[in-house]
């Protein structure tokens, strides 16, 4: 294989993510198959300079003309925000969705998925084990297979997501073997799937963790412990070994086609499984305690329903722009953000001194989920005395946790941002020295931040995880002078857009390739 081929295959698939296609959107394009669009990708096809003439109006960019492989771009900083944003649908929340559409039988369809890397992923790993997956704008149209094929698996796709874990719980009911690869995504550290295996194995699963995926083996999916009856029917406790996100989905997915009742404690009650549970009642499963740390589930023997969800709004993104407004002490509006789980994040910024108006309250489009539109105000901020730290909901939310470390470096004082869950997360943090922040990093997880600075223009090459790189991007906005933040790959994971809707608020940012 060529290295040519290669770099150009590269680029190719770099330009298509960039767009916001899938593997078999793009193929559509190009009138021929997924495969040939993979083999393009990875340089195991030939180009012909008609093929790559098509490639280039498909994409709109002329690609003989570019040879940079990495997405980089260039931020003039100190300028003030204007205008309005709206919160966009939930990366998390529509992962939780994709992979609890494959429990359903009938037609599954997903509104307002958003156009992002990490959903661009999950669909062309559901697309390889044999799921029909059609976009119509910001709807998604989900088809089962007859029969799920896991030796078909698009690995690639697979080892850039960690969602892909979430797959356990449901192809359990359909499949008596199969075997899924190790997840990927953000690198922060030991974040152990064991939780996971050993939730998993109370619902008959046999999980072997090999060097390079789990071989997953059912004995039938009853409970483990078939002794336990409650008024004629089986029942359980499962115990959450971690109260984590995809844990708790995975542990609903796991009940939702599981007869009898399954009681969950110390479930998550965040955000993303809120929205998961929603989309079982939407498919008829009982759940009692959503929003709580139990959950009650009873579980049916079939799900065959036709259904429409609407993914809800992210809580995260809202926060990455309440940030950039804070940073840049800009008046923006910041409609549609899920409040109930913005309200300590808003706390703690009001008793730092931050200043903002909420200007309308009302329902998501699932009915559920109450959203407001807010103004910010520019502020001067004072760091808090205690430490800054996120707990499971209703705690700070542990991907907010991070803006507070870009936040930091604007209040007078010293702020210790206290990031436990990861190994190593807060490590990122120090990038910020590059753009002029003053940081103390104490270990892995604590690390103080002293205000306020002058933040000034650098070249930064993106950090390996989403939150971390969002706040570089962030204090570049704020920075004096023309900064450089190079592979934004790790951004685009998880936001729709961004560019593009910070350069409407007044932002300054423009994409370079070299020549």
């Amino acid at each position: 294989m060529s290295s040519r081929l290669k770099h150009i295959g590269s680029l190719i698939r770099e330009l298509r993510e960039e767009r916001g296609f899938s593997q078999s959107e793009f193929a559509k394009k190009l009138k021929t198959t997924q495969s040939v669009v993979a083999r393009l990708e990875t340089g195991e096809q030939n180009l012909s300079t008609a093929t790559l003439s098509r490639i280039s109006a498909a994409l709109n960019r002329d690609i003989l003309q570019i040879s940079d492989r990495s997405l980089n771009i260039e931020i003039e900083g100190g300028r003030k925000l204007r205008g309005a944003v709206t919160t966009r649908a939930s990366k998390n929340g529509a992962m939780g969705l994709l992979c609890a559409s494959l429990l359903n039988r009938g037609i599954t369809r997903l509104r307002n998925m958003p156009r992002i890397e990490e959903v661009n992923r999950m669909i062309e790993v559901l697309e390889s084990i044999g799921v029909s997956a059609k976009r119509n704008g910001n709807d998604l149209e989900i088809r089962p297979p007859a029969r799920y094929n896991l030796a078909g698996i698009n690995l690639s796709s697979a080892e850039k997501t960690r969602s892909v874990i979430m797959l356990l719980g449901p192809l359990l009911h359909h499949l008596k073997s199969f075997k899924l690869p190790h997840p990927g995504g953000c690198r922060l550290g030991n974040r152990d799937v064991r939780p996971h295996l050993l939730t998993l194995e109370r619902f008959g699963a046999c999980i072997k963790t090999r060097s390079k995926d789990y071989l997953v083996t059912r004995k039938g999916l009853s409970f483990a412990h078939k002794g336990l009856a409650h008024k004629g029917q089986s029942f359980v406790e499962i115990i959450l070994y971690e109260s984590g996100d995809t844990v708790t989905e995975n542990a609903l997915m796991a009940a939702a086609l599981t007869p009898g009742t399954t009681v969950i404690k110390y479930a998550s009650a965040n955000y993303q499984v809120q929205d998961v549970c929603f989309f079982l009642q939407e498919l008829g499963v009982d759940i009692q305690g959503i929003g709580t740390t139990t959950l009650v589930v009873r579980g049916l023997v079939e799900i065959n329903k036709d259904v429409s969800y609407a993914v809800s709004e992210d809580p995260i993104e809202a926060m990455f722009f309440i940030t950039a407004a804070v940073l840049t002490r800009s008046s923006i509006r910041i409609n549609r953000a899920p409040i109930d789980f913005l309200e300590l994040e808003l706390l703690k910024l009001e008793k730092m001194g931050w200043k903002y108006a909420v200007l309308k309250r009302y329902k998501a489009e699932n009915g559920r989920t109450n959203l407001i539109d807010l103004r910010t105000y520019p502020s001067r901020l004072s760091a808090l005395p205690e430490k800054i730290e996120a707990r499971p909901y209703p705690g700070l939310n542990i991907d907010n946790l991070p803006f507070f470390a870009a936040i930091a470096t604007q209040a007078k004082g010293t702020t210790l941002i206290h990031d436990w869950v990861y190994e190593g997360r807060a490590v990122h943090y120090k990038e910020l020295d590059k753009l002029r922040a003053e940081t103390l990093l104490a270990d892995p997880h604590r690390i103080y931040i002293t205000g306020p600075t002058k933040l000034k223009a650098a070249e930064v090459v993106c950090p390996p995880a989403l939150r971390p790189a969002a706040i570089i991007l962030i204090a570049m906005l704020a920075a004096e002078g023309v900064s450089i933040l190079r592979n934004i790959y790790s951004i685009n994971r998880g936001y729709e857009g961004i560019i593009e809707r910070l350069n409407a608020l007044g932002a300054r940012i423009k994409i370079l390739r070299s020549l």
